[in-house]
């Protein structure tokens, strides 16, 4: 599993994690510090973490370390469901990532790992910022959707 944050700013470091599925525990061990730190890093603290509706990011305890330690966050009872359209990841930056792979030269579970850390340094600035400020314009065009997919 590959995890990644995402901001007006930039992208946060990629975590990779060897092994199978990733619980509650292991997202709040390794992945929630990396984003409080890179936002802390980046915007002191005035800012919002948000994140999708996946089981892991919508655990109580997961919910109860984002309340605690972010200085603000969008929780699993107001991010809409099923809503891939709100996250840049999902509609911009994995593309851009996966783009960027030489697939040719992966050939094993340590050849895809390289690729993920040279490709992820290849991600453009510009798509990061493009994908960012085109989030409230989504969210509108949402809403207007009545919280449908924008297809």
């Amino acid at each position: 599993m590959v995890w990644l944050g995402v901001c007006s700013q930039g992208i946060t470091p990629l975590v990779i994690f060897d092994e199978g599925t990733v619980g509650h525990a292991c997202y709040i061990e390794k992945v929630l510090p990396v984003a409080l730190e890179y936002g802390n890093k980046v915007f002191g603290n005035d800012w919002i973490f948000q994140q999708d509706g996946a089981k892991t990011h919508q655990h109580y305890l997961t919910q109860q370390w984002c309340r605690n330690n972010f200085p603000s966050f969008i929780d699993k009872d107001c991010w809409p469901p099923n809503s891939p359209d709100l996250n840049p990841l999902d509609y911009s930056i994995w593309d851009e990532l996966a783009n960027a792979i030489d697939w040719n030269k992966v050939k094993s579970k340590s050849t895809l790992i390289q690729q993920l850390n040279s490709s992820f340094k290849k991600i453009r600035e510009s798509v990061v910022f493009e994908s960012c400020a085109s989030w409230t314009n989504r969210l509108y065009r949402v809403y207007q959707n009545n919280g449908n997919y924008l297809r």
